[in-house]
């Protein structure tokens, strides 16, 4: 049996071998599995929706702490309690030291494995695709931050 996300995989290669437009946008595809019957909401989808939506709706909720920088103030931590792995959000300024540290070592993590995929994906393409003329990447974060910072 197919993990659900190679089901989802599996559409666009049906999308494809349909004969539609490419590249689609992930919009595109949702409404051709939908009106082809190779995706039907279920309640434990719709759940899932719902909570990303929520998910994304609180990451994007800011304020302005006193020393006027703007923050996000619903964190997120993965733990883990009765071995269920949960996600509990919690506000920066409400939160316990513990879940703002467990949040905050999550996102580095999230960050890093962000990075290490962008290495190996810009070394894939020089070494196969553009070999002469190679990207060249920078992961030392310094500069940036300092020029950000000097922007407020």
């Amino acid at each position: 049996m197919l993990s659900f996300t190679r089901q989802l995989q599996s559409i666009v290669i049906l999308y494809r071998s349909d004969g539609k437009s490419w590249p689609a946008t992930s919009r595109e595809l949702a409404a051709w599995a939908i009106a082809n019957g190779h995706w039907q909401a279920r309640r434990s989808d719709l759940i899932s929706q719902c909570a990303d939506q929520i998910s994304r709706a609180l990451r994007e909720e800011y304020i302005t702490d006193p020393q006027g920088r703007r923050v996000r103030t619903k964190h997120p931590a993965r733990i883990e309690k009765e071995g269920e792995q949960l996600v509990l959000w919690d506000d920066i300024r409400t939160a316990s030291r513990g879940h703002m540290s467990i949040a905050f070592q999550q996102r580095r993590q999230q960050i890093v494995g962000d990075c290490n995929q962008l290495k190996s994906d810009v070394d894939s393409f020089n070494d196969n695709r553009n070999s002469l003329d190679p990207i060249q990447m920078r992961f030392d974060f310094t500069m940036d931050l300092q020029e950000l910072a000097a922007a407020y």
